[in-house]
């Protein structure tokens, strides 16, 4: 027979058990399974192009209008969830914190799409959080105070993106292949009295650099969350909408030079339409 300190020691123990606070906290899955697949693709290489089998080559310059409901699935989430995080916050994690994208600098008036001057990423960082001064009035001495606020561009200012592809048609394939080359996020500028004031281009990107970070980040499908792809499957399936702005010219000069209005808008629209009716009539027998 058990005496009665062990029974008492027993019971003491258990009691202890049950009251202790647990040391660790329980690991919760979000969802009924591990979603690896998007995470541990890799990026499917262009195929190889010789410049002799170019037989017709185009550079064209479009704008990705991210408040376009096809296009939504790049500008959402604006604050990043569990599973998904906006285009420019996938950028802007790949630029500050992993350091596997470099961006380009535009230029000072914004033009340069070529890629010549790398940016470091404090002169990234720089460029996205900057600091105002405001003045606020002390309740106890009456006298104005200095204050300073930090202003980040966040995922919600950047409503558009600039694309800088070419159009090729490679005759040893028997193909039209669209290569996007560079990509660059557009800030939305808004004035002091809150007026909007058009859009400031941020940086380039060299899009063959930036797929390694996107075919690893989902993007929203509408129709099945099972069968979410990257954000480099869409861009390669061309699930966007966007603005024609310029296309290779002899002046090197964009639509809206000579075009302004509702005029530049159909002005790019008849260059889509060329782009395609090419494409459709080299299949014509």
């Amino acid at each position: 027979m058990r005496t009665f300190q062990g029974i008492l020691f027993g019971s003491l123990l258990i009691a202890g058990m049950a009251i202790a606070p647990r040391s660790h906290a329980q690991t919760v899955l979000d969802g009924a399974y591990i979603k690896e697949h998007t995470k541990t693709q890799r990026v499917v290489p262009y195929p190889y192009i010789r410049e002799a089998d170019v037989m017709w080559y185009r550079r064209v310059w479009r704008e990705i209008d991210l408040r376009e409901k096809i296009n939504l699935p790049l500008y959402y989430p604006t604050e990043p969830i569990n599973d998904r995080k906006s285009l420019f916050d996938v950028i802007k994690q790949g630029i500050l914190e992993d350091g596997s994208i470099t961006a380009y600098d535009p230029g000072p008036i914004g033009t340069d799409d070529e890629f010549k001057k790398p940016m470091l990423p404090t002169e990234v960082k720089d460029l996205l959080i900057s600091q105002d001064t405001t003045f606020t009035e002390n309740i106890y001495t009456g006298a104005m105070d200095t204050a300073f606020i930090n202003k980040e561009v966040k995922s919600a200012d950047v409503l558009k993106y600039r694309v800088k592809e070419d159009w090729i048609f490679d005759r040893q394939r028997s193909v039209m292949d669209i290569r996007i080359i560079g990509i660059c996020p557009m800030r939305e500028n808004i004035g002091p009295d809150g007026e909007k004031r058009g859009f400031t281009p941020l940086f380039w990107l060299y899009f063959p650099e930036l797929r390694y970070v996107l075919v690893n980040w989902d993007v929203y499908n509408r129709e099945n969350d099972a069968e979410r792809r990257s954000f480099d499957h869409l861009f390669w399936s061309r699930q966007f909408n966007s603005t024609i702005t310029k296309v290779s010219n002899v002046y090197d000069r964009n639509i809206a030079q000579y075009k302004t209005g509702i005029d530049a808008l159909l002005q790019g629209e008849e260059i889509k339409e060329y782009l395609f009716n090419f494409e459709h009539d080299l299949w014509n027998f």
